[in-house]
């Protein structure tokens, strides 16, 4: 039996948002079962001088505690999240590590004794906390929410990503050695964690099948005419430009549309001035299906380096559950996709690749994308992750009784 009452999960990100997150995603499906009680993005001081100069988005008034910071969200099957959002932080990530380390210390403690308020007042009295990617605030967290067991959720290579190595690198091999479970995105993560924590399993990303299959019904009913190959999320320094600029160059009779913020501005001074190619900005989730219809192929261009090759990418599954035929470079393992996608690592054969999935559209292929990609939904990773707290002994007492 479970030895915990509740499930808190510190986030590195916004519960809300314009795409898919792996730890949101998980939350509402392990919500079925449980309490979820998701402590939301951590702003700062910064945060809300941009807000409010109008530069970015943040929940001002919940901050500054000017409206309820406790918010509920209920789902289609009748779950529920409640979605807490921390008091104001200090800006201190610029910081070198004395003043920083001092700092961050303040900056839990609020955290904490806020998060220890609405703990009572949901009655919650004996957590497991999962902690996603934000060891600089797991460290001083740990032991403080009476939880029975800590798991640390890591989606992404933290030395790697440019504005949480300065500290979080720094934090995370301490954090790895006292946590109780670790739970990786990828095999290659899960073997570099696993070299301070024995306790590491790996549970791949999902797909919330149900909205991108939504995709093929519509391209069912209205078949696209026009050839597009799509690019769904963040177009970044992943992208291997060269490679997408050879496409689109020797391919004028498809157009190539890019859906999401643009983060690397090579991409666009490089690809605009081509009449096929469209910079689409991003969208809920539930309205991207609709354009992922009007797709006959989709891509991934990454470029192929050591943060590449510990990435398993959503966009991967919500492409096949759409139906659609994938090409990619070998940028990471893809070994569970071998005949379903197509790999290709020169620009001449990335071209070549796509006019072939341009005309992979038999029933019986689409059919086998569509099937591959509901074996990963996110309901069937939430098992997996119960599967790992059951190996944690201080979370999980087996039932001898039977």
């Amino acid at each position: 039996m479970y030895q915990f009452d509740s499930i808190i999960c510190l986030g590195q990100t916004t519960w809300e948002g314009d795409f898919q997150k792996a730890i949101v995603q998980l939350m509402t499906e392990l919500s079925v079962r449980h309490r979820i009680l998701y402590v939301d993005y951590q702003y700062t001081l910064k945060d809300l001088v941009m807000g409010l100069a109008g530069q970015q988005d943040m929940p001002a008034g919940k901050t500054m505690r000017l409206k309820n910071p406790l918010t509920k969200k209920t789902f289609a099957n009748g779950s529920e999240v409640y979605v807490w959002t921390p008091p104001l932080m200090l800006p201190i990530n610029w910081m070198s590590s004395i003043p920083h380390d001092f700092l961050v210390q303040q900056n839990v403690s609020r955290l904490v004794n806020g998060l220890q308020r609405t703990m009572r007042r949901l009655n919650m009295t004996r957590p497991l906390v999962i902690n996603g990617l934000n060891p600089v605030f797991g460290l001083p967290m740990l032991n403080q929410l009476n939880e029975c067991a800590t798991i640390y959720y890591c989606f992404d290579e933290i030395t790697i990503i440019n504005w949480m190595n300065r500290h979080g690198s720094r934090y995370e091999p301490d954090y790895l050695q006292r946590v109780d479970a670790v739970i990786t995105t990828s095999e290659t993560l899960r073997h570099a964690k696993s070299i301070l924590q024995p306790n590491t399993y790996c549970v791949k990303n999902g797909v919330n099948f149900d909205l991108f299959n939504q995709a093929h019904q519509l391209a069912h009913q209205k078949p696209p005419i026009k050839p597009v190959v799509g690019y769904l999320g963040t177009a970044d320094n992943r992208i291997n430009i060269d490679i997408v600029d050879y496409c689109v160059r020797t391919m004028p009779d498809v157009t190539f549309q890019f859906i999401g913020d643009v983060h690397e501005s090579n991409l666009t001074r490089r690809l605009s001035p081509y009449p096929n190619v469209i910079f689409t900005p991003p969208h809920q989730p539930e309205q991207l299906p609709a354009l992922l219809a009007e797709m006959k192929a989709a891509m991934i261009p990454f470029v192929c380096n050591e943060h590449t090759y510990t990435i398993y990418p959503l966009k991967i599954n919500e492409y096949l559950a759409a139906g659609l035929p994938v090409v990619s470079t070998p940028f990471s393992i893809l070994d569970d996709f071998d005949g379903v996608i197509e790999l290709a690592d020169s620009p001449s054969a990335f071209a070549q690749a796509l006019r072939r999935a341009l005309a992979d559209d038999s029933p019986q292929r689409v059919n086998g994308r569509i099937d591959m990609a509901k074996g990963n939904s996110w309901a069937r990773r939430a098992e997996e992750f119960e599967t790992v707290i059951r190996r944690i002994p201080t979370a999980w007492t087996p039932d001898h009784s039977s």
